[in-house]
């Protein structure tokens, strides 16, 4: 149960003064249903109204707080606003109004008396004014004007002064809850209490409080971070609780496999292998994420992990988010595979009939050890004798659902993900904290470095006849279109404009693929451009991942200022996979913005995807770097991962040593955390305390 100290918090919107059914839904779109959604809805900007200067010393797209006196009106009609004439000593002003209805404006502004305006001031046939005021008040009503305001991002509808309003009344409704934070950390870091904290993030003095290493919102990101890591540590404790089988293997097969590979496996995967094979002894089930760049040898590191179960006496299983790359997959398995007689299934949505129902047979008997497939392996029919390995190529490309459904074929089977996406160590903590990692960081020997060069868009013409002279020495060719504004429709666009100027220029040799395209038909150009027929390939990103084809030498990626860095860097490594130099041309359209000479900066410096994926963190901010929705990672609203990264770290330990200390949060700083977990709404790691 949340603690009731929270109700408050967690009370719908409406119970705040002044937001009836209708504005709620406004409210809820900006920022959330609750109480607490309006706290975490931070300041972007400020309004200073210091500034009070007499009418004569007024400056233009300035915000001035001003006494005078009004002078008269001149109602409006038609098109032509209302104005009110205003002075002081030294001159006039007109404040100005449209759409005015009724008297309203006679009733604020008397003729005659006294008020206090402010606002941004305009000048007009050189007279000063200013369009519909912030405020207007009554001087016994000045201590209304704060001098300084907080500025909040809005939505259409809601106006600043009711979304301040609200604000307002949702900080009148903070309890007071005891301290979760370790008091030796709070005080080194010079950190306000709790509320302190929120109270302060919502009265910004200067711009320099808007400031993410503020301690006030410092304190918050870490709270954010900190129940984030929490969670993630009681996931992992209970994932660690449960039972598993443990699986030995005897190196009969794995043996065979890895003195018939034809080269030596590097430090770094034969670190991986080991990691996985004594996890696999454990009597627990195993959840660990194998993280590799591009090219890394992740492939064998599976096959291994494979084997290993089939010598314990299990199947394995691989699944892969789309046929091509299952195909791929098997392949590459089965060429591994044949040194230890070893034979590998393989099962999408394509196989039918008696084909189907062999595989089918021969999984479920046994007789099959493992298989390789799509989706397809989540179809309900599909059954294992004793499925003890599962490896999901791609994971993040599977929902939770998909990913747990191939799982629950076995008998607490473990499950090896795997991903070719380098992730930065601080997101790594944050969206994969309950798994154990192995990361792969060198590229198998052989390899050869790719050739990156950046060349602009005017030089297209030099480009095309440099793709020619790559051609007619046996290479082939990857031309990548631009992502035009997120928008399919366009990328369909320009993909096709592109190919349709290629063709003519090398008749019968270009292929094209788009996402757009039915499944068969893009196996069908792949397959053309894997093989003899298409020696260049015109496409969008979806030959980002996977797709192996030794003979690919060159990659032209048009308008390589739209991409980000990750993705630049996977779809340079679909080439310099076979013993040619490979060479990677960024066409830029000038000018570059900073930000963009950056980033192509970056990817001709290294192939280093860690490095590269550290830098995009860096540069894009995290949301843009994982992709909230298929991490599965909840949107953080209070921290900032690129400007608040050493908090991670912190908050990472400290929680290793909260559950060391205090495994079901049932001391002071026990309960006082359970109330941090419901806060950000982690309320299912308060489940796993009460389910064990």
């Amino acid at each position: 149960m949340r603690p009731a100290i929270l109700d408050k918090l967690f009370a719908p919107i409406t119970v705040l003064p002044g937001i009836g059914s209708q504005s709620a839904k406004l409210f809820e779109r900006l920022a959330g249903p609750l109480v607490l959604d309006l706290l975490w809805h931070l300041p972007t900007g400020i309004v200073d109204r210091r500034a009070s200067p007499p009418i004569r010393q007024l400056e233009a797209d300035r915000i001035a707080t001003l006494t005078v006196c009004v002078e008269g009106h001149q109602p409006g009609f038609g098109r032509r606003p209302y104005r009110v004439i205003c002075s002081d000593k030294t001159g006039t002003l007109t404040l100005v109004y449209f759409n005015v209805k009724g008297d309203q404006l006679a009733r604020l502004l008397p003729v005659g008396a006294e008020r206090i305006v402010s606002g941004r001031v305009e000048f007009y046939g050189g007279m000063p004014q200013m369009a519909h005021p912030d405020l207007v008040l009554r001087p016994e009503e000045a201590e209304r004007l704060k001098p300084i305001e907080p500025v909040y991002p809005l939505t259409a509808g809601l106006s600043p002064r009711l979304l301040q309003r609200a604000v307002a009344a949702a900080l009148d409704q903070l309890p007071g809850l005891a301290e979760w934070i370790d008091p030796a950390l709070r005080e080194r870091r010079g950190w306000p209490l709790w509320g302190e904290a929120v109270h302060a993030v919502h009265a910004p003095a200067s711009e320099g409080d808007l400031s993410p290493t503020t301690p006030a919102r410092e304190r918050l990101a870490y709270d954010e971070i900190f129940a984030s890591q929490l969670a993630v540590a009681l996931a992992r404790a209970r994932r660690h609780r449960q039972k598993g089988r443990a699986i030995t293997g005897n190196g009969a097969l794995t043996g065979r496999v890895e003195a018939a590979l034809g080269f030596g496996l590097t430090g770094a995967q034969r670190l991986a292998i080991a990691e996985i094979a004594a996890e696999m002894r454990q009597p627990r089930r195993m959840v660990r994420l194998l993280q590799g760049d591009v090219g890394s040898g992740k492939t064998v590191v599976a096959l291994i992990a494979m084997l290993t179960a089939i010598e314990g006496g299990g199947q394995a299983a691989l699944m892969a988010p789309t046929e091509i790359l299952a195909r791929q997959h098997h392949a590459t398995l089965q060429h591994h595979a044949d040194a230890a007689r070893v034979e590998i299934g393989f099962l999408t949505g394509r196989e039918k009939g008696k084909v189907r129902a062999s595989m089918l047979a021969s999984l479920a008997s046994g007789l099959t050890p493992a298989v390789v497939g799509t989706h397809a392996l989540l179809q309900p029919d599909v059954e294992f004798r004793d499925l003890a390995l599962v490896v999901i190529d791609e994971q993040h490309r599977f929902g939770v659902e998909q990913r747990l459904g191939l799982y629950a074929k076995g008998r607490d089977a473990d499950t090896l993900l795997m991903s070719a996406t380098p992730i930065p160590r601080t997101l790594m903590m944050t969206a994969y904290g309950d798994l154990d990692v192995s990361r792969l960081t060198e590229k198998p020997p052989g390899r050869h470095p790719v050739d990156t060069r950046t060349v602009a868009l005017e030089r297209i013409d030099d480009v095309v006849a440099a793709v020619g002279r790559a051609m007619s020495r046996r290479a082939k060719v990857y031309w990548i279109c631009p992502m035009v504004e997120e928008s399919e429709t366009a990328d369909l666009a320009a993909v096709e404009e592109r190919h349709k100027t290629l063709a003519p220029i090398f008749p019968g040799r270009v292929g094209l693929v788009h996402g757009r395209m039915k499944p068969a038909d893009k196996d069908r150009a792949m397959a053309g451009f894997a093989g003899g027929e298409l020696d260049l390939l015109v496409a969008t990103t979806v030959i980002e991942v996977g797709v192996d084809v030794p003979e690919a030498a060159v990659m032209v990626i048009e308008h390589a200022e739209r991409f980000g860095l990750a993705q630049l860097h996977q779809l340079r490594g679909r080439i310099g996979r076979g013993d040619k130099p490979s060479t990677c041309l960024l066409l830029y359209a000038s000018p570059l913005s900073e930000l963009a000479k950056r980033r192509l900066g970056i990817l001709r410096e290294t192939e280093d995807g860690f490095r590269i994926a550290e830098e995009d963190l860096r540069l894009r901010g995290a949301g843009e770097v994982l992709g909230t929705r298929q991490s599965g990672l909840p949107p953080l609203r209070l921290a900032d991962l690129a400007a608040h990264e050493e908090l991670v770290a912190i908050a990472h330990d400290d929680a290793r040593l909260v559950l060391e200390r205090d495994p079901h949060l049932e001391s002071q700083r026990g309960q006082a955390l359970r109330a941090l977990l419901y806060l950000f709404r982690r309320d299912e790691a308060v489940q796993y305390l009460r389910a064990g």
